[in-house]
């Protein structure tokens, strides 16, 4: 299976008390000429291969967060960093996701996964076999040839994981990728992302509003307030990763899940 050398290097297991892979200080963001504050004072480290999922209530600035460390938006006050480095805009070390799979009607699932290596350049030999090796991850061998329109939601947005991974990047942002799914097949993916990502080893945010879904997914959760955002509380979870979603109805599972639902004060 091809996969992306940066990617093996470092897993959570092995990478844990490294340097910070995203470190922010104070960062904020305004809006209305500083008018509307969508983030105040967000300050937090994440560590080389952890999983951190941010949760609060719609309009709290999880999303604007996101786009922050993508480096999508510019952030109006506060220091971040990636790898040590400012982040004064998108940066080839990080890929994002986001709610819809946005893939293209008129490629196949393999054409879509190569797509960032032809924005890249040429697609070479060993592209178009890290691809295959990437479907065969996300359990997409058997529709490699297949176009959006022949896939279910799932399917597509297992697709467009495939080629977030396909990047190369290190460092995933994941914006509600699956909000849009029936619960069952949503509960089927984030086995599958909990999965792949502990597999590769990458450093992942993931927005949610579903606390279970945090909960399961993630090695801390970032709990934030209503407008202005802010990061209320940081939970940690000490439950081995990858999980099996019988879990959820552990003792020590709802336990951190009413924590993380105390601490929002009702508030989702």
């Amino acid at each position: 299976m091809a996969i992306a050398e940066r990617h093996q290097s470092a897993t959570p297991e092995t990478a844990r008390g490294d340097v910070p892979v995203i470190s922010a200080h104070d960062v904020s963001k305004t809006f209305g000429d500083g008018r509307v504050v969508a983030l105040n004072g967000a300050t937090f480290d994440v560590r080389p291969g952890e999983f951190i999922a941010l949760v609060g209530p719609s309009g709290c600035g999880k999303s604007t967060l996101l786009r922050i460390v993508a480096g999508l938006l510019e952030r109006s006050g506060g220091d971040l960093r990636v790898h040590g480095e400012p982040v004064k805009g998108p940066h080839t070390d990080v890929a994002m996701m986001f709610q819809k799979p946005t893939l293209l009607a008129w490629r196949t699932a393999i054409e879509n996964v190569l797509l960032p290596a032809e924005i890249a350049g040429k697609v070479t030999e060993a592209d178009r076999q890290k691809a295959e090796g990437l479907l065969e991850l996300t359990g997409l061998t058997d529709f490699a040839f297949s176009f959006p329109r022949q896939l279910s939601g799932g399917m597509q947005q297992r697709v467009a994981l495939a080629r977030l991974l396909q990047t190369g990047a290190d460092v995933l942002l994941l914006d509600e990728p699956f909000g849009a799914l029936d619960e069952f097949t949503r509960e089927r993916l984030n086995v599958e992302l909990s999965r792949i990502t502990s597999e590769v080893g990458a450093t992942t945010m993931f927005v949610t509003h579903n606390i279970g879904e945090a909960i399961f997914l993630a090695d801390r959760v970032f709990v934030m307030t209503p407008r202005p955002g802010e990061i209320a509380a940081i939970v940690d979870v000490p439950l081995p990763r990858p999980r099996d979603p019988a879990i959820q109805v552990t003792p020590e599972f709802n336990a951190l899940v009413a924590e993380v639902r105390g601490t929002l004060g009702g508030r989702l």
